[in-house]
């Protein structure tokens, strides 16, 4: 009666082990470096369309975990009019380092409130955050 060797298969597993292992460590993540303003509120919805704009001022867009593709701020109407077409009911979330004028995230918004879009302004939460009770926040002294 003949018998089945495993050695060889756990030899092919362990090398796609090592492989995987290997190769995975040259995976970079694509994400930006964006450092956000802190906000107390956070909103419970998550937008699938994000723009984000760097320290730089340069613009990159991305869409349902795509990823981030850059932008001119002439063209970002038309991508997000796009998405729109794509997904009615989605909104966006609009990522913008702590250094960028102000100014660049209000034409922004002012871009997506012309085209009847939900626009969200990402931020990050308070390290602080006053608790819920705190009568600093409720009654503020003017």
């Amino acid at each position: 009666m003949a018998t089945f060797s495993m050695a060889s298969m756990t030899d092919v597993i362990f090398l796609l082990l090592v492989f995987f292992l290997v190769t995975s460590t040259f995976v970079f993540p694509t994400a930006l470096d964006i450092n956000l303003p802190e906000s107390a509120e956070q909103t419970p919805a998550k937008p699938t369309t994000r723009v984000f704009i760097d320290a730089a001022g340069e613009y990159y867009v991305s869409y349902d975990n795509a990823e981030l593709q850059p932008v001119a701020q002439e063209n970002l109407i038309d991508y997000l009019n796009i998405v729109r077409q794509q997904d009615p009911e989605s909104g966006i979330a609009v990522y913008a380092d702590v250094e960028v004028p102000y100014g660049k995230v209000v034409e922004v918004l002012n871009l997506g409130a012309a085209n009847s879009m939900k626009m969200v302004l990402a931020t990050r939460p308070l390290k602080n955050a006053p608790e819920a009770g705190d009568t600093e926040l409720q009654n503020p002294q003017l």
